[in-house]
């Protein structure tokens, strides 16, 4: 078992499932808004030259990891704007995001690794939704192989039941939201600069649990977009560059 698995074995051992009880969730309004998802990528597509050009690359290997049931193909659009823009960005190389696995790190770490040793250099980890939990969990374990960590959307504050997604969550993943197959501590941040992504327009997860507080994170930018906006629409992706630039000074 890999030092960063067996690092944090245990912290978990014992607890047992919550009940589903009454937590705050985002408004129906701002959840149907993410149907706009066609759209802001019609944007996205007839404005990525623009977009590219807004964004200050410096040849960093980023690594861009999906959220629940989404594959790598739904960020191709960002990858290609920061690619455009001249940073290394890659694809996770796992297919479709079907929740957390017990090797789901060790895959993570083994992708890490294989881009790593094209350049040698720490990698940036752009997690989105449940993607941003597994980069912060994986830099908490291997914090000299990443260089820092941008969340896009991702509950990492607050009670994991405080959103649209966890019951689908659970039926995809086939285990309770609060325990997951590999240990975790979803509130304590990673010991590399942390930079979240959040939206009161998210729809799908509680703004404060993506924003989280100031001891969770060292920086909070809040981004006009949807929950499925942050991969896909104009604003999403310049809110990651621009987090990308923040993070390189």
């Amino acid at each position: 078992m890999p030092p960063y698995v067996r690092s944090i074995s245990g912290l978990w051992k014992g607890r047992e499932a919550q009940p589903a009880r009454q937590v705050g969730r985002p408004s129906w309004q701002h959840l149907i808004a993410n149907a706009s998802m066609p759209v802001d990528l019609a944007r996205t597509r007839a404005r990525r030259a623009a977009l590219s050009r807004a964004i200050k690359g410096d040849g960093r290997h980023v690594l861009l990891i999906p959220g629940l049931l989404a594959s790598e193909q739904r960020m191709e659009p960002m990858r290609t704007i920061l690619e455009a823009a001249g940073f290394h960005a890659h694809g996770w190389g796992m297919g479709r995001n079907l929740g957390p696995r017990p090797d789901t790190l060790e895959q993570i770490g083994r992708r890490v690794d294989a881009i790593r040793s094209r350049s040698g250099a720490p990698v940036t980890l752009v997690g989105w939704s449940l993607g941003g939990l597994f980069a912060r969990e994986y830099a908490k374990c291997a914090q000299e192989k990443v260089a820092g960590v941008i969340t896009l959307g991702s509950p990492f504050s607050g009670d994991p039941r405080a959103n649209h997604a966890w019951r689908l969550y659970q039926m995809v993943a086939g285990h309770p939201v609060d325990r997951p197959p590999f240990a975790c501590s979803r509130d304590v941040k990673p010991p590399v600069p942390t930079i979240a992504l959040w939206s009161r327009r998210d729809g799908v997860i509680l703004p404060e649990c993506a924003k989280g507080r100031a001891h969770e994170r060292d920086r909070a930018i809040e981004v006009d977009c949807t929950h499925m906006g942050f991969a896909v629409a104009p604003e999403g992706i310049l809110a990651v560059g621009k987090a990308l630039e923040a993070l390189g000074n």
